[in-house]
C-alpha cells in the first residue's frame, strides 16, 4: 500500500474519503484537513504533502514559470460565485463598478484565486480598466514577478483594520470583513444583490468559478503513474454522494429545511450537474482563468490548459 498524506478542506464532497466510506485503491492515505490558507502555504512553499488541495490561480502561476512542485487533477473541491466577494466604502461615491477605476482596493493576496475572477469579471463582464486601480495586498504565499506599469504594493497593517478605517476604497475578500459582519454603515457590497448579479452571469458565460484544485506532488506521481486516475475516480465517487445526499428527502441529510427543492433548482440552473469535475467539460473555464492571470500580469503569456494537469486525467469525467 502506498502511504500518503492527503490536505485538503472538509466538506460534503471530501467527508466520504476522509471518513473511509470511499477509499483510494492501493493506497493508505493519512488525512490532514485544514484551513486552504494554511494548506496552500505549505504545500507552495514547502511541498509538505503528497497529494494537496491548490489554490488554482498559484498552480497557474507556478505552473507557467516552470517551478511547480505539484501537478494537477481535474477535481475541484472549491468553487464558489464572486460578485459577492466585492465590499466598498460607501462613502466614497462608488455606485458601480467602473466607480472603481482610480481607487485602492485591497485583497489577501493579488494571487488568491478570488481576486483573479474578481478582475476578470469586472473587465469582460463590466468594462473595468483594472489597471486603473491600485491594489493592495495583505501577502504572498509565493513570489510574485509582475511587469512594470502595475500598481500592487503590500498593504499597511491587517486588510480588515484598513478597510474599517477607511485606508482603502474597497475589499475583494472571499470571507466578509468585519466591518460588514458588524454592521457598519459606511461598509457595504458592490452589488447590492450579488445573487441575481451572479446567475445573470451564470447564465450569459456558463462557468462556476473554479477555485481550487487537486494535486499530487511531481516526484510521487512520476513514481506512481497509476495514481493521479485513481485519485480522480475516488473524488468523483465522493462527490456524487455528496449531491445525492441534497436530494434525499425522507430524512434531510443537510441541515435546512427546503434543501431539496432548492438543489433542485440550482441543479437545474447549473444545466443538471452542479459541480462538474473533469478536464474537458472545464477547459473553457480553465481556459479563461489562464487569460486572466496574463492581463493581471501574474504569467508573461497563455499557457494550454493541459499543462496544468497529468496526461493520464485529461479523458476522465467525473
Amino acid at each position: 500500500m502506498l502511504r500518503l498524506a492527503l490536505a485538503c478542506t472538509a466538506s460534503d464532497r471530501t467527508r466520504p474519503l476522509l471518513d473511509g466510506r470511499v477509499p483510494v485503491p492501493g493506497c493508505d492515505i493519512t488525512f490532514l484537513p485544514g484551513e486552504p490558507e494554511d494548506i496552500f502555504r505549505r504545500a507552495l512553499r514547502d511541498a509538505a504533502f503528497e497529494v494537496t488541495e491548490l489554490s488554482m490561480a498559484s498552480h497557474i502561476l507556478t505552473t507557467a514559470r516552470g517551478d511547480a512542485p505539484y501537478i494537477g487533477i481535474p477535481v475541484f473541491p472549491s468553487r464558489a460565485f464572486r460578485h459577492g466577494a466585492v465590499f466598498i466604502r460607501t462613502d466614497r461615491g462608488i455606485a458601480a463598478p467602473r466607480d472603481l477605476e482610480g481607487r485602492t482596493v485591497a485583497v489577501p493576496e493579488y494571487q488568491q484565486t478570488a481576486g483573479l475572477w474578481v478582475r476578470g469579471i469586472l473587465r469582460d463582464h463590466y468594462g473595468v480598466d483594472t489597471r486603473r486601480i491600485a491594489w493592495r495586498s495583505a501577502g504572498e504565499r509565493t513570489p510574485l514577478g509582475l511587469p512594470t506599469g502595475l500598481d500592487v504594493a503590500p498593504l499597511e497593517g491587517p486588510l480588515d483594520a484598513a478597510f474599517a478605517e477607511g485606508r482603502v476604497d474597497a475589499v475583494v475578500a472571499p470571507r466578509v470583513p468585519a466591518a460588514v459582519a458588524a454592521g457598519n454603515p459606511s461598509v457595504g457590497r458592490l452589488f447590492p444583490d450579488p445573487r441575481a448579479e451572479e446567475e445573470a452571469w451564470f447564465r450569459a458565460t456558463g462557468f462556476f468559478p473554479i477555485m481550487h484544485c487537486i494535486a499530487v506532488r511531481r516526484d510521487v506521481a512520476e513514481r506512481h503513474p497509476w495514481l493521479p486516475v485513481e485519485l480522480f475516480r475516488a473524488f468523483a465517487r465522493a462527490k456524487a454522494m455528496a449531491v445525492a445526499d441534497l436530494r434525499l428527502g425522507n430524512v434531510l441529510r443537510v441541515s435546512l429545511p427546503w434543501i431539496v427543492p432548492e438543489a433542485e433548482r440550482q441543479i437545474a440552473l447549473l444545466g443538471g450537474d452542479p459541480w462538474p469535475y473533469g478536464f474537458a467539460r472545464n477547459r473553457a473555464e480553465l481556459a479563461a482563468m489562464i487569460r486572466f492571470a496574463a492581463e493581471d500580469g501574474l504569467i508573461p503569456a497563455a499557457i494550454p490548459p493541459e499543462a496544468l494537469f497529468h496526461p493520464s486525467v485529461l479523458a476522465e469525467v467525473g
